[in-house]
Order: structure tokens, then sequence, then C-alpha cells
């Protein structure tokens, strides 16, 4: 599991998203009440900037 995938993952949550599915490889996909779109943050996680470009695009500020 990456480095910042468990970050991410309660940051998720906490926002109200809502687990879809698994998607190919280490992705997962979820859908973000805030933005109404899916987002796919990846479990191998291991750059700052990867996390804070998943938080953006579910529409919550960075974390990292």
């Amino acid at each position: 599991m990456g480095r910042y995938y468990r970050v991410v993952r309660e940051a998720l949550i906490a926002a109200g998203c809502i687990f879809v599915r698994q998607g190919k490889g280490d992705h997962e996909i979820w859908f973000s009440p805030i933005t109404r779109r899916n987002v796919t943050p990846d479990r191998g996680m291991q750059v700052r900037h990867t996390a804070n470009g998943t938080l953006k695009d579910a529409g919550l500020p960075k974390m990292f």
C-alpha cells in the first residue's frame, strides 16, 4: 500500500465520497459529491503531488 493512500482514503471518506468499485490494477473508483465526478486514487500512491492531485479532483484542499 502506498505511502499516502491511507490518508487520502480517510479524507475521501470524511468528505462523504463513496467507493464505487475497484479499477484496473491498483486503482479504485470513488464518487465525490462535492464535484459530482469520479476520482481514481492509486493504492500504490508514493508521490505527494499525486496525492494532492487526487484530493483536488475530489474538490478537497491540499494536505501534503
